[in-house]
């Protein structure tokens, strides 16, 4: 079982697919998984992207240094209501950043995140890397190494890497486990080039799995197979 572990998902686990806004049912299933989590005392970080709300990409006609700050405040606008649902749910949670100084909100410290996790808090990370031009993937690669994580769970709504596109070809091959070189040699789109690359430069494992297939969460952080699995040479 891994103990201390990195969770990354898109805004749209709060909304459903193609979705806005925020619906009960999606954010219901998310807090039940992340409290079989909790409640085993993993040391939990979450990475929540805000394509729920927008994508800082999405409006024409704004600078890409502007839009993408639209997007990081939409990450800590999930980040904030994600944090009301889970202490309402009796699950200690912290919102850290740096882009934003607000009450609800921490600044990210190295030394008061591992006394969050020894306390028992999940930690959301918020604000991206809290530079623009970088993805939540990219975010999600760096708090990872930060965090000192084991295992960088990528949550998606595909069962895994495939050697080509499982919807559009019935002969598609599922990786259970594949390496960064691999993955690199057959331009297989895991995360963000960025994203990749630190966790291949810090040996950060990622498992990329369905994370809408309930109970994978738990059983990715005990080890099973529940999708492909992203490991060093």
């Amino acid at each position: 079982m891994y103990k201390r572990v990195l969770l990354k998902l898109s805004g749209e686990v709060l909304s459903g697919e193609a979705q806005k806004g925020f619906s009960d049912e999606h954010v219901d299933y998310l807090i039940e998984e992340i409290k079989n989590v909790a409640e085993r005392g993993i040391k939990l970080g979450i990475v929540i992207g805000a394509g729920n709300l927008f994508r800082g990409r999405d409006f024409d006609g704004l600078r890409p240094t502007i839009a993408d700050q639209i997007g990081m405040l939409g990450t800590v606008i999930n980040a904030l209501y994600l944090k009301d649902r889970l202490e309402s749910a009796n699950i200690k949670t912290v919102v850290v950043s740096q882009i934003v100084s607000i009450p609800s909100v921490k600044m990210i410290n190295y030394d008061d995140i591992d006394l969050y996790f020894e306390a028992g808090y999940v930690v959301v990370f918020a604000g991206g890397t809290s530079n623009p031009f970088f993805t939540t993937d990219t975010g999600a690669a760096l708090r990872a190494v930060e965090m000192k994580a084991e295992l960088l769970i990528k949550g998606t709504k595909v069962s895994g890497i495939y050697d080509k596109d499982p919807k559009v070809h019935n002969d598609a091959k599922k990786y259970d486990t594949i390496t960064y070189d691999q993955a690199i040699e057959e331009n297989l789109k895991i995360m963000d080039t960025e994203a990749f690359s630190i966790c291949k430069r810090y040996d950060m494992k990622i498992l990329v799995t369905d994370f809408f297939e309930r109970g994978n969460l738990l059983r990715a952080i005990n080890g099973e197979n529940v999708g492909t699995l992203v490991v060093p040479k």
